[in-house]
């Protein structure tokens, strides 16, 4: 979070509102494809290797069925982004002349999706400290990328950084994990199983959906934003959408090296209600606490963290923290189906939840401006955490030991 607040307030005063949404636009795309890359199966094998980590013979085929998925959707990716660079600079950064950035996009994606890969499985066998390690680095690595690159290069310097600082985090991770006891070069490519794919894939569905529709639907905002008002807003409501990523970072991941494992191994009804709780009183407070300090601290924010251009900020904070708290209260139950592997369910949940996004922020922008984009943000978040609570209400009103969908 420390990285993030340094790295924002330099590339915001090097290149300015208009410079923020086009890295808003190319971050939503390079998490699109980093998901492509390695078939979503990361969070599928942090939950398989924090119930197998103790027999070796069934981890490494997890290991070994996942190396290959990455391998070969990451090579495609990476041919895809190169021979349609053109293609993807003039739809996503709407000028043709940011072919370069894609292309070495396309180059270094192997390199992401492997290092996504081996955080999963240092997650998954719970080497919390070695996890913790290769995260800092990551933050440091992306700052110093951002702002050396922004500083020398301006916008086409932040472009660059943002598609390649996961391939030098990849070299430092190797070395980290490299003294792990489970690490084996030769582990990754020995073994591949079909049963194991077809396990994968129910988490790949649900990784590829939520990679795919979030983004997509934060760049058809985006371009709501832009074209009914104007380029430079669209990079104020992104910079709203920093402040949050910045602090919710820490609940996030918090969620994912804890509570998604936790949850993957409780089988009983009971058990599955207590966790949810003991987790609920954690973070609902720390939320909304965080949430008012930040908004009686929005004018001292905006003005250390941004410039001048991005004062109009001050009026979105109000929903987008109320909205923020909403979400994190909807994700504590949407681990849920993650853990017990309802793919059925949490496919049609992101879809609707997104599709609803855009439809009523299409419907208030015209009305409100970027203040509209916050109001379908908060209205597809309330919609989110009701229906996820119903389709969840056998685990807190049931009667029965075993969870059941």
């Amino acid at each position: 979070m420390l990285t993030g607040l340094v790295s924002i307030k330099i590339v915001a005063a090097l290149i300015g509102p208009t410079g923020i949404a086009l890295l808003g636009q190319l971050n939503n795309f390079t998490q699109i494809l980093l998901s492509v890359s390695n078939g979503g199966v990361i969070l599928g094998v942090t939950k398989y290797l924090s119930e197998t980590r103790d027999s070796r013979r069934k981890y490494l085929y997890y290991l070994g069925t996942a190396f290959w998925i990455t391998l070969v959707l990451s090579l495609v990716s990476g041919l895809v982004l190169v021979l349609f660079s053109g293609y993807f600079s003039r739809i996503i950064l709407n000028a043709p002349e940011y072919n370069y950035v894609f292309i070495i996009f396309g180059v270094t994606i192997i390199l992401y999706a492997f290092n996504a890969l081996l955080v999963a499985a240092m997650n998954g066998f719970k080497e919390y400290g070695k996890y913790i390690k290769v995260n800092i680095l990551s933050s440091l690595v992306g700052l110093i990328f951002a702002v050396t690159l922004c500083y020398y290069y301006g916008l086409k310097g932040a472009l660059i950084s943002a598609v390649t600082f996961q391939s030098v985090v990849f070299f430092l991770t190797i070395i980290i994990v490299a003294h792990s006891k489970w690490f084996e070069w030769q582990i990754f490519t020995r073994l591949f199983s079909v049963k194991i794919l077809k396990q994968l894939s129910h988490f790949s569905l649900m990784a590829l959906v939520s990679a795919i529709f979030v983004p997509v639907s934060q760049i058809m905002v985006r371009n709501l934003i832009s074209k009914n008002l104007s380029v430079n807003e669209a990079g104020i409501w992104e910079a709203m959408n920093r402040i949050s990523s910045m602090y919710l970072f820490v609940i996030i991941t918090s969620l994912s090296v804890y509570y998604l494992p936790r949850l993957s191994e409780l089988k009983e009804t009971n058990l599955i209600k207590k966790e949810v709780f003991s987790v609920y009183k954690l973070v609902i407070p720390f939320m909304v606490l965080s949430g008012l300090v930040i908004y009686f601290l929005r004018d001292f924010i905006i003005q250390v963290l941004f410039t001048s251009e991005f004062n109009n900020m001050r009026d979105l904070f109000s929903f987008q923290l109320s909205s923020d708290i909403i979400k994190m209260a909807s994700w504590i139950l949407g681990y849920i189906l993650i853990a017990r592997a309802m793919t059925r369910e949490y496919i049609i949940m992101e879809i609707l939840h997104c599709t609803l996004f855009v439809l009523f922020s299409w419907l208030f922008i015209p009305y409100f401006g970027a203040k509209g984009a916050i109001f379908g943000y908060l209205a597809s978040q309330i919609f989110y955490f009701f229906t996820i609570a119903f389709i969840l209400r056998n685990i807190f009103f049931s009667t029965k030991t075993n969870f059941k969908k």
